[in-house]
């Protein structure tokens, strides 16, 4: 865009001034290779996105830290639901093609997780905090 600033703004509660939307962006960057080189300019790209008024998400800088990337035994597929859409399926394909294993999670299983808000209202009617 030229470098051009974007007036995605609405107003605030607070009185007259202007606040950005927030937006998850999805930072796509290169990992492999030279890594501290790629480190640092995702590191950038996600400072880019902090000023443009985002909120960046770069996945490819925390699980590292966490994960040997070189060991598949560490990759895995989550299929969760019982329906396939056509970006899953794609998923599917992509790990197929590089050998991570695929684990279908049907929806009833996903169904006995409680979300908070879920919770919460258990607690609220006074039902006891059991796990089943």
């Amino acid at each position: 865009d030229g470098g051009q600033h974007h007036s995605d703004s609405c107003s605030d509660s607070g009185g007259g001034g202007k606040m950005r939307k927030s937006k998850l962006i999805y930072i796509a960057s290169p990992y492999a290779g030279d890594i501290e080189k790629n480190v640092a300019f995702a590191r950038r790209a996600c400072r880019y996105a902090i000023h443009q008024g985002y909120i960046p998400i770069a996945v490819h800088l925390l699980y590292p830290q966490m994960l040997d990337d070189s060991d598949p035994a560490e990759r895995e597929l989550w299929v969760c639901g019982d329906r396939i859409s056509s970006g899953m399926a794609r998923e599917i394909s992509e790990a197929n093609h590089l050998s991570i294993p695929v684990k279908n999670i049907g929806a009833h299983e996903i169904q006995k997780e409680q979300l908070p808000a879920e919770m919460e209202q258990v607690t609220a009617s006074g039902q006891g905090l059991g796990m089943t």
